[in-house]
């Protein structure tokens, strides 16, 4: 590959959904009579690799860990059918990840996570990072694995983008192998203990945090440079996988050697498109639909500044 052409490498999670809606997501002790119910193709490794594929159109591969069950076989289709390429690793003795998740009618989620094949991803099955400009990580297989994958990626020369969910503590040094650190609000705030956006960022030891904040937009900080990206407004459907939306577009953008306000109006504006549809991986949009989306959104003056206060900027 040249060096417009370096693809994205994803080791992750791979989880087949289950989804009710329902009126509302249900409190602790509480049931709610759910309405409609579908299976999707999701988890939050497999998500950001259909991203990268579909959304970033750039060269992906995938690491990932499957049962044999028939849910692999569904897991194993949708990522073919999307363009990503795998590297499989068979645990025959556990059931491919599942996903229990309940949509409310205000596009609100609760998920529980059984891991089942995904625990088996383990250190030495990192293949190849020949032609991998970017490696893209999650935290939803053995965190050790985790930070084994970033290290070789490191010393490989491979940059390392982390979106560090779900929040957990991280193993001592993951960071220091870290390009791009990708965190939700309360992801920050367990890495970063309290303050504003900008000051827990700047705590980070990483060269370049982005923070995404939901239907506000997202913040950045690299090195003593800030960046802002207000939200596009949408009418939200479903937002199960706009998070994992955006860190696949963002790796793929900045794989192509985008500018970082570049990747992160590209990746929100892919993120925006996921949550007004349906499903994990069903939702995410093709490359074509989120440039067309591009050219007819521009910022708006007034949500940059409402953003950076929100931030602690202003």
């Amino acid at each position: 590959m040249s060096r417009g052409q370096e693809g994205v490498l994803v080791a992750g999670s791979a989880n087949l959904d289950f989804v009710v809606r329902a009126d509302h997501v249900p409190a602790p002790g509480e049931t709610v009579l759910g309405r409609d119910f579908a299976t999707f193709p999701g988890g939050k490794g497999a998500n950001q690799a259909v991203a990268s594929a579909r959304a970033g159109g750039v060269p992906t591969r995938m690491l990932l860990a499957l049962g044999d069950d028939p849910y692999a076989v569904v897991l194993e289709a949708a990522l073919v059918d999307a363009g990503v390429a795998l590297h499989i690793v068979r645990v025959p003795d556990a059931a491919s990840g599942t996903a229990f998740i309940c949509l409310s009618d205000d596009a609100e989620n609760a998920i529980t996570v059984a891991p089942g094949a995904n625990t088996g991803l383990r250190p030495h099955h990192l293949p190849s990072l020949r032609g991998v400009g970017h490696l893209l990580l999650q935290m939803e297989t053995p965190l050790d694995s985790v930070a084994s994958y970033a290290r070789l990626a490191r010393e490989a020369g491979v940059r390392v983008v982390l979106n560090a969910a779900p929040a957990a503590a991280l193993p001592p040094g993951l960071l220091d192998s870290v390009d791009v650190l990708v965190v939700n609000e309360g992801e920050l705030a367990a890495l970063a203990g309290e303050g504003s956006v900008a000051a827990q960022a700047a705590r980070l030891p990483v060269p370049c945090v982005v923070v995404t904040l939901g239907a506000r937009g997202c913040f950045a900080r690299r090195g003593a440079e800030m960046f802002l990206q207000p939200a596009f407004p949408v009418e939200a459907v479903d937002t199960t996988a706009a998070g994992d939306t955006f860190c696949g577009a963002l790796a793929a953008r900045l794989a192509e050697h985008a500018g970082l306000e570049d990747a992160l109006r590209f990746a929100s504006a892919a993120s925006a498109l996921a949550c007004t549809r349906l499903g994990a991986q069903a939702s995410i949009p093709m490359r074509a639909e989120v440039e067309a989306w591009l050219a007819g959104h521009a910022d708006e003056l007034a949500r940059r500044a409402a953003l950076a206060a929100y931030c602690g900027l202003s």
